[in-house]
């Protein structure tokens, strides 16, 4: 039996100790909005924080997230009202929006460190997450956003 915490709710979990974190999440517990995009933790989809970290659920067994915090975009506001999920919004960032959810999860482990980033270190931040559509422009105008900067 594994135990995490998972958007602040206790969850004990009977899988494979090397089941990815991502599958426990999406099949197990129903947590859909972390999605699979490529399965080798290249596209940045399937993003979450590990104990306040942005690790890529796709690659990280079940088993190195027991004892620890977990939060999934649908942890990260449970009314859609965090500052990057307003800002995504309101600047109408996404297209497809397939990795939007993962965008905004590294946004956020971002912000919890650099509260006012530069330009530079949100493209630093961002650079493994994957935008099919190209909507980078407007994810970084998101971010500055959500932060207060122009």
């Amino acid at each position: 039996m594994i135990v995490l915490k998972v958007n602040g709710v206790e969850r004990h979990l009977d899988v494979d100790p090397e089941m990815p974190l991502l599958w426990a999440l999406r099949d197990v517990l129903d947590l859909t909005g972390t999605k699979f995009g490529c399965g080798q933790a290249l596209c940045g989809a399937c993003v979450v924080h590990l104990d306040g970290e942005a690790v890529r659920a796709c690659v990280t067994p079940v088993s190195r997230a027991a004892g620890s915090a977990v939060v999934t975009i649908e942890g990260l506001s449970p009314d859609g009202k965090h500052p990057l999920q307003e800002a995504w919004v309101d600047l109408g960032v996404p297209q497809c929006g397939f990795c939007q959810a993962g965008q905004i999860m590294s946004a956020a482990a971002l912000l919890s460190k650099r509260p006012k980033p530069t330009d530079a270190e949100i493209d630093q931040s961002l650079a493994g997450n994957l935008c099919r559509c190209g909507a980078y422009n407007r994810i970084r105008d998101a971010v500055r956003k959500a932060a207060g900067t122009p």
